[in-house]
Parts: C-alpha cells; structure tokens; sequence
C-alpha cells in the first residue's frame, strides 16, 4: 500500500521553495511573496513566519541587517501603493 498518491514528487517539491517575487515587483494584497525559508524574515507590511505573504498592494523592496552572532538576515518589505505614489 505503500507510494505516492497525487502530489508533487520531491524533486519538484523543493524548486517550488523560495522568493516567489524580485524587488521592484507591484504586489497586490495576499500574493505569497516566499515559501519555506529560514533566510527571509518578515518587514513592513508583510505577515506570516515560513510563507511570507503581502499584508497590502504595493511594491517590493529589500534590506539586509545584521542579527544577532552579526548574522545577515534579509527582511522582504512592501511600500504601500500611497507611498509609492509619492516618491
């Protein structure tokens, strides 16, 4: 009884894995921005801890800090359609 019924093979599986979007990239509200990653933490306007998604529209940006050991982290963040509009 035992295999695989339906689903993705996990080859497939982890190409699936990832930044879904690139900076600059207009996001509408709830587009998956990643999935499964320990690399991308979450930034302004965005929700979620492994599956990161867009909290409104707006557009993508990136900012890397230094955590704690001087860990590099990269927060994924949204500017919001208003602000965007103004710069």
């Amino acid at each position: 009884m035992g295999g695989r019924v339906g689903g993705l093979s996990s080859k497939f599986y982890r190409e699936t894995k990832g930044v879904k979007v690139s900076g600059g990239q207009a996001v509408k509200q709830g587009t998956v921005l990643t999935r499964e990653g320990h690399r991308w933490k979450p930034g302004l306007n965005v929700i979620g801890d492994m599956h990161l998604t867009a909290r409104c529209d707006g557009q993508i940006y990136f900012t890397r800090k230094k955590s704690t050991y001087n860990k590099v982290v990269t927060f994924i963040n949204v500017r919001p359609v208003a602000a965007a509009a103004q710069n």
